[in-house]
């Protein structure tokens, strides 16, 4: 489900070019397009991005004229254009990581039919970057590349925070107790028993959907942004049970991605 962002002003902050902050303000408006909303009006586009109407127009007319949306004038809304999958593309072609990292996942998803995931913090939410789904059991859940997921939820969002920088976690908690007040108090517990697990045993489990339970570790690496891997499996067995199962080669999986990235180093 999307989530509003907060209305920032539309004066721009002290120290922030007027041409900086409209750059900062479209790139809000491209991340309000999710799957599943092929076209947005201005007024969707607003409540969204929490700007003006007339601010929408103004950077969507901009979008439109530099190629990265499209106008239907007919149903006067906007929809993504070609020119941000060749951007999507080029990321991940030009990825060391993803480079590295595939071929190893998708070796160990299918010796141990197993669904295995590589994801990296955006603002509140974590993004695949490539997931290999090797499940056996038919599960409602699909995850592809590209696809977020909540942060504070996740196996894949806690592994991270247990690695964020003191400030950046902070910061984190506090947006998500904003938007988890009635459930606040148990998933702020769930986390820091996720990150206490991270330092004690590399990893931590979650089961935030309904017979699915995944481990995930974080790979930080000096210079190069915090990954999360992780391995997930559709079962009616306990947490404890595919914990004992998974998270050995979950670590070993880490272990030979930094290898193969110091190598590369």
């Amino acid at each position: 489900m999307d989530r509003p962002a907060k209305k920032p002003a539309d004066k721009p902050a002290r120290g922030v070019s007027p041409s900086n902050r409209s750059l900062e303000r479209g790139i809000l408006v491209l991340r309000a397009f999710r799957p599943g909303s092929d076209l947005l009006g201005n007024g969707e586009l607003a409540e969204r991005t929490g700007l003006s109407r007339a601010t929408v127009s103004r950077l969507a007319q901009t979008l439109v004229g530099t190629g990265m949306l499209e106008h239907d004038a007919a149903r006067r809304a906007y929809r993504l254009a070609a020119p941000v999958l060749s951007l999507a593309h080029a990321m991940r072609s030009c990825s060391v990581m993803l480079e590295v990292a595939a071929p190893l996942m998708r070796t160990v998803a299918a010796k141990l039919h197993v669904n295995v995931g590589l994801a990296v913090p955006d603002q509140e939410d974590m993004v695949y970057l490539e997931s290999v789904r090797y499940n056996s059991k038919v599960s409602l859940r699909t995850v592809v590349v590209g696809q977020r997921i909540p942060m504070e939820l996740t196996s894949l969002g806690r592994a991270y925070l247990a690695v964020a920088d003191d400030a950046q976690r902070r910061a984190l908690l506090d947006r998500f107790k904003a938007r988890q007040r009635s459930d606040w108090q148990r998933i702020e517990r769930e986390i820091a028993q996720a990150a206490e697990s991270v330092r004690r045993h590399g990893f931590c489990t979650a089961a935030w959907q309904p017979e699915v339970v995944a481990l995930a570790t974080p790979i930080v690496i000096a210079n190069r942004p915090v990954h999360v891997l992780n391995m997930s499996v559709s079962t009616q067995a306990g947490v404890a049970a595919v914990t004992d199962e998974l998270s050995k080669p979950l670590l070993d999986l880490r272990a030979a991605i930094e290898h193969a990235l110091s190598v590369l180093a």
